[in-house]
């Protein structure tokens, strides 16, 4: 409970400086919260920033927080991170609930009379078909590559992407080598990471202090043994992918630069024309590219928003 409830805190805290931060650039920027924000503020020569949840380990078990959350202008929730919580399990963490838990099923139906929408990235394959089977509006990956083109269990099965598709979400191709492509990295960095992983077990619960001294630790490694980066072009590859596999209007794409995305070629948003470059290389039409850069999430965004009951 303890642990929630600083996770619930920091949270709060997260949201706080955003809402602090638009406020203080009114020209530049306001807080999205409808789907047709982004449209209406870019004719007034502004960014929209929109919210979401990476992780519902903040909601803990109190359903009631998933309304606070939207209150305050969250409009997604990742269910899960790199590991389980108590809405579900993690694609990368051993089996708890078998897919969803008893609560998370009721985190999905409640999110669904906000309209907000769920985010299935992180989770494991069982609870993916459990939030396809229960949800009554679209989903997202927001950031999932194709498992047939990189075998990561974080990315999705060919089947996943057929359920997805049938109910009427998007996946968004991530641009994080390690899901984009299998690259043989140096064992010494490998061996540096693993330590550190040790050193630093429990990282959310680890005094400020000891967080930011990881960080630096971490950075420090990355810099002495560089990773090997997959390409943009393997990156368009799982896009292909997934226009060959259910088509034009389910994929997008959701970079994950905070999360370590970077691609030889496409290092930090100042590089993401590059995308666009090879889409146009490989014969996509302008229309299909606005349909992978935000159009097929938008028209999510607003499926869900009318799916729900109250907000």
């Amino acid at each position: 409970p303890e642990f929630n409830l600083k996770a619930k805190n920091h949270a709060i805290k997260l949201f706080d400086q955003i809402h602090s931060n638009v406020k203080r650039y009114p020209k530049l920027a306001a807080l999205g919260l409808k789907s047709g924000d982004a449209a209406a503020l870019e004719k007034k020569g502004k960014r929209t920033v929109y919210i979401g949840i990476e992780n519902g380990y903040p909601v803990g078990k109190d359903l009631s927080l998933i309304r606070y959350f939207y209150r305050l202008g969250a409009r997604y929730i990742t269910l899960c991170h790199t590991r389980n919580n108590d809405i579900c399990d993690s694609s990368t963490d051993k089996e708890e609930h078998g897919g969803l838990s008893v609560f998370g099923k009721k985190v999905v139906k409640e999110m669904n009379r906000l309209g907000m929408i769920i985010d299935v990235s992180h989770m494991s394959d069982k609870a993916f078909y459990d939030v396809l089977k229960l949800s009554k509006a679209p989903v997202i990956a927001s950031h999932s590559c194709a498992r047939a083109i990189c075998d990561n269990p974080r990315n999705l099965s060919d089947d996943m992407l057929k359920k997805l598709k049938e109910n009427g979400g998007v996946i968004q191709v991530c641009i994080l080598s390690d899901y984009v492509k299998k690259l043989k990295q140096n064992p010494r960095r490998e061996a540096a990471f693993q330590d550190l992983r040790k050193k630093y077990r429990n990282y959310e619960s680890l005094p400020q202090e000891k967080k930011e001294q990881a960080i630096k630790e971490w950075m420090a490694i990355g810099e002495k043994y560089p990773a090997k980066l997959a390409t943009v072009s393997d990156a368009v590859d799982h896009i292909d992918h997934i226009v060959r596999t259910i088509g034009i209007d389910y994929v997008g794409i959701g970079t994950d630069f905070d999360g370590g995305g970077e691609l030889k070629d496409c290092y930090d948003a100042s590089e993401l024309s590059n995308i666009t470059i090879e889409l146009v290389r490989r014969g996509y039409s302008e229309a299909q590219i606005r349909k992978i850069w935000g159009g097929n999430f938008f028209r999510v965004f607003k499926t869900v928003e009318l799916a729900g009951k109250s907000g």
